[in-house]
């Protein structure tokens, strides 16, 4: 597989993760992020020992975009105190069946996550293992098509709770399109969606060494998109 690396120094790497391909190892063994960029790391120097490289941010599987890679374990501390402290800006393009109230807004909920179905759902604040979570979203278009309306909606993620953008627009009744996990209208069908309406299109972050500011994008590609007439922002 040819990897799409949008930029790399000694201390980060920024990459495009395909729709399909998990973001680290799991039970299908299938190959992840992780393996081949290490076998690219591996491939390109001129040591024996396995490369050092961390997951600072993970996109679940038919989801693909940008994410950002530690390269060195100081480099990983630093952004994970980031990550935690919401100084890494996660911005989303989302295609939805169905239209928000709103043009704009922000969505406020508690999600509980079952590992028995791998799912989050919708809690109470402070129900066991309630979480909250927050994003906010401006709608970018809204299309009548053969399927029903479908809206494209840009989405700032501000908090990275587990399925979290795919559970609270489903509690909203507009589903990711081609999300068979949580949008009812695609759960019904025998068809595997390797990719749904959700891409990891920018993130912006300070380098952890230089301190310096970098913005890292990419415009979402796919089936789920080429429906749409896709703006840059």
């Amino acid at each position: 597989m040819k990897l799409n690396i949008l930029y790399e120094d000694d201390a980060i790497l920024a990459c495009v993760k395909p729709c399909g391909v998990p973001s680290q190892g799991d039970k299908s063994n299938d190959k992840d992020m992780i393996t081949l960029l290490k076998d690219y790391l591996f491939d390109k120097s001129d040591s024996d020992e396995e490369p050092y490289l961390a997951v600072i941010h993970r996109l679940d599987r038919p989801v693909g975009g940008v994410m950002i890679f530690a390269k060195t374990p100081e480099a990983a501390a630093t952004l994970s105190d980031d990550m935690q402290e919401g100084n890494i800006i996660k911005y989303y393009q989302a295609i939805l069946t169905g239209e928000l109230p709103d043009e704009a807004g922000e969505l406020v909920d508690y999600l509980v996550r079952d590992g028995k179905t791998n799912t989050a759902k919708i809690a109470k604040k402070g129900d066991k293992g309630a979480k909250k979570a927050v994003l906010s979203y401006e709608v970018l278009d809204v299309l009548e098509t053969d399927d029903g309306v479908l809206s494209y909606v840009l989405i700032e993620l501000e908090t990275g709770r587990h399925h979290q953008i795919r559970a609270q627009m489903a509690s909203r009744g507009c589903g990711i399109w081609g999300d068979t996990k949580y949008n009812p209208i695609f759960a019904r069908t025998k068809r595997r969606y390797m990719q749904i309406g959700l891409y990891s299109s920018r993130i912006e972050l300070d380098h952890p060494v230089t301190g310096e500011h970098m913005v890292f994008k990419h415009e979402p590609e796919g089936e789920a998109f080429e429906v749409i007439e896709l703006d840059e922002f």
